[in-house]
């Protein structure tokens, strides 16, 4: 396992790689599929693996299947990070973090808690506990049930040495930029809206040097132009790749909701990788959708 600092400065300015979760046609975690993709994308090299989250559909994954997609990420990572999405109610997500530890994660995504709300300190207490529960490092993902305030998050990361990140999925750069000012550099800081490369310049004035790269899944190449200019401040070339792909991306990606996760199962299905569906309450594209995947895939060479 990366000790939770070490980690922290490996994704620090690194770009993150979601990958898909295939399933076969019994819709069963399909592991040869998925380790064949983890090694066509290996050449281009990423700051680590989440594996089993939102674009691995963890939302529709029972706790054992996070675990066999850990266990088959391991197996075939080399030195690479292997971070897992992690969540659900506090007992379930302790018990599924100490199990991912156990099965060879480095760090986990701790996502939101399920359908009801609750106040700061009631979110401060599932955060406080999974990172109690496990010794590797803990990203809080603030999305959806699970805002955290900057003086909350101050208060955990003083009690939580492994509480090493925050990602954002909310757009809310004040809050985002609250955070980066008061905590500085004891936390990474990662942009996770979906798609994040259309919000990656604005996030980046809020001081979030990186984000997640779903797209990565399909086309590797652009997401890793895109992320090198990002870094380079070459805003030129990131506006021309927004342009020329990322916009005609996020048409089709927003034609239905879901298709965040279902345009890229789609990519990387026309990669040649067996995907299988996704699960519900998510829908495959349609024929005409996937067809217009390939024009713009074929687009980027």
């Amino acid at each position: 396992m990366i000790a939770p600092d070490a980690l922290r400065e490996t994704i620090r300015h690194g770009l993150l790689s979601f990958p898909v979760t295939p399933f076969d046609s019994d819709d069963r975690f399909a592991k040869k599929p998925f380790q064949a993709h983890l090694d066509w994308l290996r050449p281009h090299k990423v700051a680590g693996l989440i594996v089993a989250g939102g674009t691995g559909e963890m939302f529709s994954l029972a706790p054992q299947e996070i675990l066999d997609v850990v266990r088959a990420t391991r197996e075939v990572a080399g030195d690479a990070p292997v971070i897992a999405g992690c969540g659900y109610g506090v007992r379930m997500a302790c018990d599924l973090a100490r199990e991912t530890e156990a099965a060879g994660g480095d760090g986990i995504l701790l996502l939101p808690h399920y359908l009801t709300e609750g106040p700061q300190d009631g979110v401060a207490n599932r955060i406080r506990a999974v990172c109690k529960s496990t010794n590797m490092g803990v990203i809080v993902y603030n999305r959806g049930q699970a805002q955290i305030s900057a003086e909350t998050l101050e208060q955990l990361a003083g009690e939580c040495p492994n509480l090493i990140g925050f990602k954002d999925g909310t757009g809310d750069i004040d809050t985002v930029r609250r955070v980066t000012v008061r905590l500085g550099e004891r936390l990474c800081y990662i942009g996770g809206m979906p798609t994040h490369e259309l919000f990656a310049q604005a996030y980046r004035g809020a001081g979030m040097p990186t984000y997640s790269s779903a797209v990565f899944n399909f086309v590797p190449e652009t997401a890793l132009e895109f992320h090198g200019a990002f870094l380079a401040g070459d805003d030129a070339t990131c506006e021309r790749l927004l342009r020329d792909f990322y916009y005609p991306f996020a048409a089709i990606r927003d034609r239905k909701p879901g298709y965040a996760v279902s345009a890229i199962k789609a990519g990387v299905a026309l990669r040649g990788f067996d995907t299988g569906h996704v699960r519900a309450p998510l829908t495959d594209l349609t024929g005409e959708e996937v067809e217009m995947m390939r024009a713009l895939i074929k687009g980027r060479g």
